[in-house]
């Protein structure tokens, strides 16, 4: 079977099972998972289907998938706490005011932060707040707004009007998603405003993402590539090393944990 026929059979399976794995895929078709890794890609480009960790939904169907703040722990930890201690090495030497945005490794990186030095913490995120308070020299600073019971997070217009007055050293965020086409991507349209205020808000913007969210998209798009000034991930399998090969290529710079 050609490539294009191929493809063409794995579109028409997603659109008749709503998701396939890469695994199954391969084994239905007698290729490598790196076969079907490219073929997922080639249809993503088309808009036939999305990819996510481990396969590909339909077309249409990824952009309002958002799982709870729980789940998504237990997801990548291994390359999460990684990514959480390369970001560590990208803290202001002198006292210095960071931002955490809401998310599960940004929480990784709030655990793992000094508690010998003045260092002031802003987040959006009740986990985050709850980690941090009381936590040695750390000033914790709760950004208020509406919480969203799935990601624990506070946003809304007081949440950006609120960041819209401060001015801190590196803000870390966290994403749902990320491709060269529509940058950092995330489900919720007021998460995304709240994370593009705290780009606005930072003197630097670090993006912390495993790399299962690489060639993702997500339906609102928060940054493009040059709004972001580094993105820290993993390896990852070859088809996350090519995208993030690709933003390397465009300007971004790229810490692999």
């Amino acid at each position: 079977m050609y490539a294009p026929e191929r493809q063409q059979a794995i579109a028409a399976l997603v659109r008749e099972q709503g998701r396939v794995s890469v695994v199954d895929v391969a084994a239905r078709f007698d290729v490598t998972t790196e076969t079907v890794r490219r073929d997922l890609a080639t249809l993503e480009r088309s808009g036939l289907v999305h990819r996510v960790h481990g396969g590909a939904v339909a077309g249409g169907v990824l952009s309002m998938l958002e799982t709870g703040v729980g789940e998504r722990d237990h997801a990548h930890a291994e390359e999460k706490d990684r990514i959480a201690k390369t970001a560590l090495t990208l803290l202001p030497d002198s006292v210095s005011t960071i931002l955490l945005d809401a998310g599960t490794t940004t929480l990784r990186l709030a655990a793992a932060l000094p508690t010998d030095r003045e260092l002031t913490v802003l987040t959006n995120s009740l986990p985050i707040a709850q980690r941090l308070a009381g936590h040695g020299d750390l000033a914790v600073h709760l950004l208020g707004g509406r919480v969203r019971g799935l990601t624990q997070a506070c946003v809304g217009a007081g949440t950006v009007a609120e960041l819209g007055r401060v001015r801190v050293d590196v803000a870390f965020l966290g994403t749902n998603g990320f491709n060269l086409e529509h940058g950092f991507s995330t489900p919720d349209q007021d998460e995304a405003a709240v994370k593009t205020a705290m780009i606005q808000a930072a003197r630097q913007a670090v993006v912390l993402a495993d790399s299962s969210k690489a060639g993702v998209e997500h339906l609102v798009s928060f940054a493009l590539v040059e709004a972001v000034d580094i993105l820290v991930t993993d390896s990852g399998d070859a088809a996350s090393a090519a995208e993030a090969d690709r933003l390397e290529r465009a300007g971004l710079e790229v810490l692999r944990a």
